[in-house]
């Protein structure tokens, strides 16, 4: 009984542990790889290609599904599936196929990478994916890197940043984040929030260590209840401190990091809506973000965006895209709200 009271009490430890999950895209009922692989390859070597068919079979099924047609499409087109689209396909489309045909994570570790490889670092980029990424995420990251690049994520990093910068973006890789617990710690709470006061507003000059410590290694709920009880000992609520505080890469590393601590799914949002207030949508920015959450919480995603710009995500992707790169994010996007 004892036995069972332990296995029934970690099994709830590590439920706690693991973010709820809001996806567009769920696992296609009736799915039959080996129809699906048949279409892609008839889609493939239809005169002039049918992206249409590629859409709709590869947006709306899940990354183990489109494994599992890969592996029927090469058994049956003798031919690695991957190569096949790459070869029949261009442009905005055969991003965000290519983007769909990798896990999560492994797309992940090559936004990543290409933000640091070569001359200049998309610190932009570099930020979006570290800052956001859950402790849980950013450990996958780390595991799709190395078996890619053959090279460990934290030493990329430190290579190509420096600094306060580079600290941040190490201790958060480090994945020393404390878990979720059901018990409130109000002591520490208090303690935390006085402790950023006192290392930012109240000195001169910013003691960023402690800043990275806490906000890099604290619980996400401890942290909302910081930030919360910051406001009683500073003028500033934790954003206005950062605008004051620091500057440049690190500034905005701070800002999304609390950002994300605070509403992930409204710092999504509000890229998105920054990626396509302009004529002509930031491809890569809505790309990155359509295709990375599409199976972690693009459907909370979509409602932020509602709620904060009173029209939907939709909506707004289909004004600013077009042809069969609008097709295939509105299929991702899954719905008007």
């Amino acid at each position: 009984m004892a036995m069972v009271s332990q296995i029934l009490s970690q099994l709830t430890m590590n439920a706690a542990t693991v973010d709820p999950t809001y996806p567009t895209l769920v696992p296609a009922r009736d799915f039959d790889p080996v129809i699906d692989a048949a279409r892609i390859d008839t889609a493939i070597k239809t005169k002039g290609v049918d992206e249409n068919t590629i859409i709709d079979v590869l947006t709306k099924r899940t990354h183990s599904q489109r494994k599992e047609i890969a592996f029927d499409y090469e058994r049956r087109a003798k031919k690695d599936m991957v190569e096949a689209l790459k070869d029949a396909l261009s442009g905005s489309l055969e991003t965000v196929i290519l983007g769909l045909m990798k896990s999560t994570a492994q797309y992940d570790a090559g936004i990543i990478k290409g933000s640091i490889k070569g001359l200049g670092t998309d610190e932009e980029t570099l930020i979006e994916i570290v800052c956001s990424r859950s402790k849980t995420e950013l450990m996958e990251i780390k595991i799709a890197y190395k078996a890619l690049f053959k090279k460990e994520l934290e030493k990329d990093i430190q290579g190509d940043t420096s600094g306060d910068f580079a600290k941040l973006l190490l201790a958060l890789a480090q994945g020393k984040r404390a878990d979720a617990s059901s018990i409130v710690d109000y002591q520490m709470i208090d303690d935390d929030a006085r402790a950023l006061y006192e290392a930012g507003v109240k000195r001169r000059g910013t003691d960023v260590a402690s800043w990275i410590s806490i906000l890099s290694e604290r619980s996400v709920p401890h942290l909302r209840k910081v930030f919360q009880k910051y406001k009683s000992y500073s003028p500033y609520d934790m954003q206005e401190s950062i605008h004051k505080e620091v500057k440049g890469d690190l500034e905005v590393s701070f800002l999304t990091l609390v950002n994300c601590l605070e509403n992930k799914q409204l710092y999504f949002a509000s890229r998105l809506q920054e990626a396509m207030k302009s004529k002509g949508a930031k491809e890569k920015i809505l790309t990155r973000i359509m295709v990375s959450r599409c199976e972690v919480d693009l459907k909370k995603i979509r409602e932020e965006f509602k709620s904060q710009y009173g029209t939907s995500l939709y909506k707004t992707i289909a004004e600013h895209t077009k042809g069969d790169y609008q097709r295939a994010l509105l299929s991702l996007c899954g719905g008007d709200d």
